[in-house]
């Protein structure tokens, strides 16, 4: 019987992306069910007067990719996947975090969205608040399952919310079933809440 995963992601957010490309890796080892939601750092820091200038302006610019997916999921879910694996590539593998100047990355959504057979005037969403009432509903899954003191990634493994694992490599094969197993294990012991240590090293993507 296959595991149910559900993953919650912000596009912008390097961890969530080094998770999700550990639970690709799991797809192939082990009997999983994935369902890919967007939520957003633009609304997790909404109210977040302390944060620095700079994260500021990169909150702001992730409104436009998460109003994107959250269209997308409603409309053609069985998208998701194929176009977070798009855009987490420009964005994180191919460093377009820092080279797009588009206001709120409209122009990498674009060639993404074309790529993975959508509609390029979902891109058009990016810059309007029509899709931010399902953004937050589909935000709002994450935070009531693990609280609003957490983050992204997001994960609920068989209905049991954890924020993480977080994860700086992306282990491979038979090594990341491990993992997973040992995850689920965890899930599955209903008083069992954190584990956590502090990072030595930031994500590297390769």
């Amino acid at each position: 019987m296959a595991e149910k995963v559900t993953f919650w992601f912000d596009a912008l957010c390097p961890f969530a992306w080094q998770t999700s490309r550990f639970v690709k890796e799991v797809e192939k080892v082990r009997d999983v069910e994935v369902d890919w939601v967007p939520m957003s750092l633009a609304i997790l820091n909404e109210n977040n007067d302390d944060a620095p200038e700079d994260y500021k302006k990169s909150v702001a610019r992730a409104w436009g990719p998460a109003r994107v997916f959250a269209a997308v999921k409603t409309e053609k879910p069985e998208k998701v996947d194929e176009l977070y694996t798009e855009v987490g590539t420009a964005l994180h593998k191919n460093d377009e975090n820092n080279t797009d100047q588009s206001e709120r990355f409209t122009d990498l959504l674009r060639r993404s969205l074309k790529a993975v057979g959508l509609d390029e005037a979902y891109a058009d969403v990016a810059e309007t608040t029509e899709w931010d009432d399902k953004l937050r509903e589909y935000h709002n899954g994450a935070i009531d399952l693990v609280g609003d003191d957490v983050g992204t990634p997001t994960i609920a493994l068989n209905g049991v919310g954890f924020f993480g694992p977080v994860i700086t490599r992306v282990p491979t094969g038979e090594e990341a079933g491990e993992i997973f197993d040992a995850a689920v294990r965890l899930a599955n012991y209903p008083y069992f809440f954190e584990l956590k240590r502090t990072r030595t090293e930031s994500p590297q993507v390769s």
